[in-house]
Parts: C-alpha cells; structure tokens; sequence
C-alpha cells in the first residue's frame, strides 16, 4: 500500500548481502536435514530407502476415507513421481524389491472443520525391513486430516529422484518424526485491488503456500483503486473494477476457498473500511460524502452502513474462516470536516471527525460479529506522521472502546503486540520493516530473524499472539512477477511462524538455514514454482550469471 508504507531511504550496506557466502560446490551438507520448514523434534540415521513409484494409499482411522487426505496423495504422488509416467518409470525392469511401497495414513478425527487453531501435528515414521521387523513402510499419523496434509508435504521432501539409479530414494532412514507449528496464524496477505490477479494464478499461489505450511491465505480483495468483487445484494458495486474482465464472481471466491481448504489453508477476506473505499462510489456514489470527498465512507449516512451489511452477508455464505480484517488504517477525515451534510451530523452527534472515525469502525465491527465473525483491525505506533487515531498517545483511550474479540494486526512498528496483549487482545504481527514483500531491498534473513513475539516475556501473554503474516501489496507486483516476489523470501518468515524458536535461533543462520533456504527453492522451482534467487541486493531480480540453482 502506497500510502500505508515507509520509504526506507538508507539501504542495507552491500556487505551485509555479501557476508551470505555459498560454497563453490554444489555439493549439500549431508549433517543438514533438507526439510523446510524445520520439524520440531526428529531423528534420522544412515540407511537409504527406495520408494516404489506405484506407491499406494492404505487410510485407516475415523478420518481416513477423507476425500482431502485422498487427492492430497495424488496431487503428492505427482510431484513425488514426476520421473515417471503413469506412476510408473520407463525404466523400471533395471530395479524390482522396493523398500516401500505403501503409504499408511492413520487419521483419528474424521471432522473436517477448518478453523484457527486446528490440530496440524503429525507424526511421520519412514524405516526400512530389514528382515526381522514388519516395518517397511512409511506412516504418517495425525489426529486431523488437516495434520495428514502436513505430514505429507514433510514426506514428499524427504523423497529425492536419484538420476543414477532413476529411483525415488529417501536418504538418512529411518527417519521419525514429530512436528507441530508453533503459531497456529500463519500467513500471506495478496492484494488484488492494486493489480487484478486471475483465479488460476490465486490458486498457483495458495498451493505454493502449502509447500511452507503456510495456512491463511489473507485475501485483501478491495481497496480504493478497484473493487473487483461480485456483491449480489448491491449488485453496482463491482463496477468499481478497472474493466469488465478483471472481476471475481461469487463462484470464483466459493472455487479460491474450496480449493484452499483442500490444502488445510483458511481464507480470510478483508474489506477495508472506512478508508480505503473510493471505488466502492463507482456504483453508488451516495457513499461518497461528496464529489471532491470520495474517501472516507460517507460516517452520516445509514446507507452506509446497510451496503457494509449486506457486503458482509454476502461474503459470509462464502468464507467460513472464523477471522474476517475490516482494515480500518489510514483514515484520513479533514473531508468530512469540510462536507455540509457531515459536518452538521458531526455537530448533531456531538463529534469530533475523529470520534467519528472511532464511531464507524466500532459499528462496522458490531456488524462483523452480528455475521458471527471476530474483527481484525490494522493498528500503528510510534508513527509520527499518522493521521490515524491508533496513534501511541491515543492507542490506550481507543482500546478501551474496542470489542474485545478484537484481533490487533500490527503493521506498523514493533510495539504494538505487546501493548495489545497487555490489555488482553489477541494480536497477528507483519511488522513491515521485515514482513512487506513490495519491500524489496530486505533479505531474507531479516524475514528469517524477524520474531514476532519480540518483547513479549510473559507466557500468558506470548499465547495472545496468534502469529504472523508476510504482506504481498500489489502496487508493484502482477502475475508477470508475483511469485517471484513472494518467493523465497516468505518461506524464511514461513519457518519462523512452524519451527521452534529455539531450533532456528541459535547458531549461525548462514550454516544452519541458508542452504536448505536454496534447497527448498530449487524444491519450489521443481514443483513449477518461479522463485528468485535467495541472496540478490535486490528481491525479485533474475540471477547475475551462470550458476547452480543451490547458490543462487
């Protein structure tokens, strides 16, 4: 967001993207387990174990005839297989008496509800029979089908195609696993007000989400330059789109959330109010205040609040996610000072513009929890330029007045999950001096170091912070460059929102991340993912010369 961001004028000194050095070899360090992002507990040994490519499924649990866990192990077969043809190589008569030939799924829940907070631990045991054990076969155990998936993306990365041999090989068996992610929020915001991205290229980038156990898709659908939304109740509203090709249907969403909730990704839609929202006057300019004031929505009028309604009616039958963002950030309100009809309701209701912008987002949010949604609202500190009330000397006097289901999303300087805990608000952090990826001259192991419970001792208060997300705001990102933009980079923030902080925090990141952060791109390019290279000044920029995909 063009406005929403500070222009970071002293750049990162040169040596600091230099100092990330890379073997000559393209040679992997076999004492690095090439898993991202890193398990929270597991043990491997010496044995290498092949994988027959006609691998098969046995389920079993209350949870394990579920369709999500069946077409998760196709769509992971493929990628697993990709050598072969039909599941089955073309040179398979040179090798016979795979180790493992099953896949076992043990799933003990057989709810499929997708929510925050859902389970996602797994188990995953991969061993070899040697002769004296029934054990030849992998095994992932979950409690939820949601924790399957997760265990399978860990098995598909163990799995690595040998050219010599042409066979799928898992190196360092047995390995056992147990993992869970440490913050049950982890996620990426897409802007597609900014730039219009097609429904193919949101889920190309919702499935690359699933390869970091990334698991909120924040979908920031509108914003003052379009609104390419479908709102069968006001029906006008979408002609705020740029043109009438670059609009999403109410079957697209209901495709984009079905399709995320098969890969255990929950969508949240935010539509940003009262700022934010000059093309919603596209349709029905009675939601300007008036001509010359065309943002902030239109605080006199009922109008305005029925269109919020029905907005949120509407989008209530397609998002199921308990989260839903209203924005509410950089409200800029000297037009409605300056606006008759306004100012007289200001004067009518014994209001400030400012009390006013407090009075519309607290109505906005009641209506929010009317749909039986919890509000998150963008929040700011220590920004001295902010018009915005959610500045540090007025932050305790709003807080007060906020429903206190709210979740506080931290854009904007550190302090402010720790403030909002304090007053028991749950809170999502994106400090975007780290975690905005239009941002393009941060490496990715400020992302990687980035902690989002910085500041915040007390372990009661560390379990408010649902966790974080990274920020894809489009001004400059279409789907000519987006996932390069997004990619590696988040998957740096991906592994510090899944692994346990003490594992990724101690040590030399250089030597204990960087290689598998190569690893899992040329994993990402593999799967037809088009990631950057990980260490350029410059995110996004294609590679400087001829070189090995693992040191670029």
């Amino acid at each position: 967001m063009l406005q929403k961001k500070i222009i970071f004028t002293t750049l990162v000194s040169l040596a600091l993207t230099l100092s990330v050095s890379v073997s000559a070899s393209a040679d992997l360090d076999d004492s690095l387990p090439f898993l991202w992002p890193l398990p929270a507990q597991f043990t491997s040994g010496n044995d290498t174990v092949s994988v027959d490519p006609a691998l098969s499924l046995s389920v079993s649990g209350n949870g394990g005839h579920s369709t999500i866990v069946r077409e998760a192990f196709d769509r992971y077969r493929k990628i697993i297989f990709k050598h072969s043809f039909n599941g089955f190589s073309v040179f398979r008569g040179i090798r016979s008496g795979f180790d493992i030939g099953k896949l076992n799924i043990v799933v003990h829940s057989e709810s499929e509800e997708l929510q925050l907070g859902v389970d996602e631990s797994y188990s995953l045991l991969v061993a070899k029979n040697d002769g004296r054990s029934i054990i030849g076969e992998a095994t992932i155990e979950a409690n939820t089908v949601y924790g399957a998936l997760r265990g399978l993306e860990t098995f598909s990365q163990l799995c690595s195609f040998d050219y010599g041999t042409k066979s799928v090989q898992i190196y360092k068996a047995p390995w056992y696993i147990q993992d869970k992610p440490r913050f049950a929020f982890r996620g990426l915001l897409l802007d597609t007000s900014r730039h219009y991205f097609p429904v193919n290229t949101i889920k190309q980038i919702i499935e690359s989400m699933s390869y970091a156990k990334l698991n909120v898709f924040h979908w920031h659908i509108i914003d003052e330059e379009s609104f390419p939304l479908e709102v069968p109740t006001y029906p006008n509203l979408w002609k705020g789109a740029y043109t009438k090709w670059e609009r999403y249907t109410v079957e697209d969403a209901y495709e984009i959330v079905n399709f995320a909730k098969m890969r255990g990704i929950n969508v949240m839609a935010e539509v940003d109010v009262p700022g934010h929202a000059e093309s919603w006057g596209a349709g029905y300019p009675d939601l300007w205040p008036s001509a010359t004031c065309r943002e902030p929505l239109d605080v006199a009028k009922n109008f305005t609040f029925d269109v919020i309604s029905g907005i949120l009616s509407d989008m209530r039958k397609i998002f199921p996610f308990e989260l839903f963002h209203l924005g509410g950030d950089e409200v800029h309100t000297d037009c409605w000072d300056s606006t008759p009809h306004v100012k007289q309701w200001l004067r009518n209701h014994n209001m400030s513009a400012k009390e006013a912008y407090q009075y519309f987002v607290l109505r906005a949010q009641e209506i929010a929890i009317s749909k039986n949604w919890t509000p998150v609202n963008w929040f700011v500190l220590n920004y001295a330029n902010a018009i915005s009330i959610f500045k540090e000397e007025t932050f305790n006097a709003f807080a007060e007045n906020l429903n206190p289901k709210t979740v506080v999303h931290n854009w904007l300087g550190s302090g402010v999950c720790p403030k909002a805990v304090a007053k028991g608000f749950k809170c999502i952090y994106s400090n975007q001096g780290f975690w905005y990826l239009d941002h393009l001259d941060v490496p990715w192991d400020r992302l990687y170091t980035a902690e989002p419970l910085e500041g915040i001792n007390d372990s009661t208060k560390q379990e408010l912070v649902l966790g974080g997300e990274v920020c894809m705001w489009g001004e400059t990102a279409d789907t000519s460059n987006v996932q390069q933009t997004i990619w590696p980079r988040t998957a740096a923030a991906a592994e510090r929102l899944w692994s346990r902080r003490e594992s990724i925090s101690s040590g030399n990141i250089n030597i204990t991340a960087l290689p598998r952060l190569h690893y899992f791109r040329c994993l990402l390019h593999r799967r037809g993912i088009q990631a950057a290279p990980v260490t350029n000044f410059y995110a996004r920029r294609p590679p400087v010369g001829p070189g090995s995909c693992y040191e670029q």
